[in-house]
């Protein structure tokens, strides 16, 4: 008999996957479903952006493989964005690869430094991705607990009472998702202190930290960061271009090359048309940060409606593209309530546990919709006509 691989057993198709396809199932019915679950931006990247993609299209050297490591252009550009945006120094050339999407990056920083039976921090609640990559790689999970009463923010206390001389790797993301925490200073300074005490790899996720969000932060603002740490971003969020699978790694020259050695074994560049674009929507002034936040706000004004009228409670300081509230203790669970949103509602909104047991009492609503379709899904949940 033909059997999959073991580390096949130890993962599940991705939640979106599955629930997408049942959404997909009731829409064919007719059903007409509002989806508040995906956090895909809807709206277009910028017009000279298209525009400079249409145009490289066209030129004849556009279509051949590009460089593994992407085109020089775009990594300066990155560097810029960095300096301009978040007062951070990198070299282009060393300290800076483009990524086909940050999402890559989370399996192939994994595939780079662990071992099998290596420990990794993971956040609890979290992306799912950094625990399936983690069971790829055939590492041992360490869940760290994120709780409300200390604003979702690590407990380094506790941190200090588990095997570290077994842990290799610890996952950070702040802004956070799905709780949308904001970035603290301090706790960026303590996680780095803490990485490199005890010779961990610290690697912070941070794709939304333009959304909602005045003031944008990076780990590496913290001196000495890159001795120990990786930071994952990406074009998704910030410029509209999920679809475009644009995002960058940034850390020390030696683990960038260790990083290329598994990446240039599994794919072959990006497209260069795509490339230049990005390189475009990098140069984008606050006017295209403001009109997103704008965006965003009049559509967090209806959402925070939303999660009221199901009863649900939220902090209003969180940061990013999702609102992630409370259920009323009088909800059984947030599965069955999203499923009864579901099929009684006709609105797709994510049960709070597929990020971890600590989100077993919430769930996330986001703002990846006009605002007609939220309103829309705010008249059905209140049974208004």
């Amino acid at each position: 008999m033909i059997v999959p691989a073991n580390r096949v057993s130890q993962i599940q198709e991705y939640y979106f996957s599955k629930k997408l396809k049942e959404v997909a199932a009731l829409n064919a019915q007719g059903r007409d479903i509002v989806s508040l679950g995906i956090g895909g931006p809807d709206r277009m990247p910028a017009d000279e952006v298209i525009e400079t993609l249409c145009e490289v299209a066209h030129q004849p050297d556009a279509h051949s493989y590009q460089p593994f490591t992407g085109l020089p252009e775009l990594r300066r550009a990155f560097a810029r964005w960095y300096g301009e945006r978040y007062g951070v120094e990198l070299n282009p050339d060393t300290e800076i690869q483009p990524l086909i999407g940050s999402k890559e990056a989370v399996l192939h920083v994994s595939l780079t430094f662990l071992n099998p039976g290596d420990g990794v921090l993971v956040p609890n609640p979290g992306y799912p991705t950094y625990t399936s990559a983690s069971k790829l790689a055939e590492a041992e999970i360490f869940p760290y607990d994120l709780l409300p009463e200390n604003d979702w923010q690590p407990d380094f206390e506790a941190l200090e009472r588990l095997p570290l001389d077994r842990i290799k790797l610890m996952w950070l993301n702040y802004p956070h998702m799905p709780t949308g925490a904001p970035a603290q200073m301090e706790t960026f300074r303590r996680a780095v202190e803490f990485a490199k005490r005890h010779q961990i790899v610290l690697v912070h996720d941070n794709p939304y930290s333009f959304i909602l969000n005045e003031q944008p932060m990076s780990l590496l603002q913290v001196p000495g960061a890159k001795d120990v740490a990786i930071e994952l971003n990406s074009l998704s969020k910030s410029h509209n271009m999920a679809g475009w699978r644009i995002g960058m790694i940034a850390t020390n020259p030696e683990f960038l090359s260790w990083f290329i050695k598994v990446k240039s074994n599994v794919d072959s560049g990006q497209f260069k048309p795509m490339m230049k674009a990005a390189v475009k929507a990098l140069s984008a002034d606050d006017a295209w940060y403001k009109q997103i936040n704008d965006t965003y706000a009049e559509r967090r004004v209806i959402a925070e409606q939303i999660m009221e009228a199901l009863g649900c409670t939220f902090d209003p300081k969180q940061r990013g593209m999702f609102l992630w509230g409370r259920i009323p203790e009088s909800a059984e669970s947030p599965e069955k309530l999203c499923d009864e949103v579901l099929y009684d509602k006709r609105v797709f909104i994510t049960p709070g546990f597929i990020f971890g047991s600590n989100g077993n009492r919430y769930i996330r609503i986001s703002l990846c919709a006009t605002p007609d379709k939220l309103r829309e899904a705010l008249r059905r949940i209140k049974n208004e006509k």
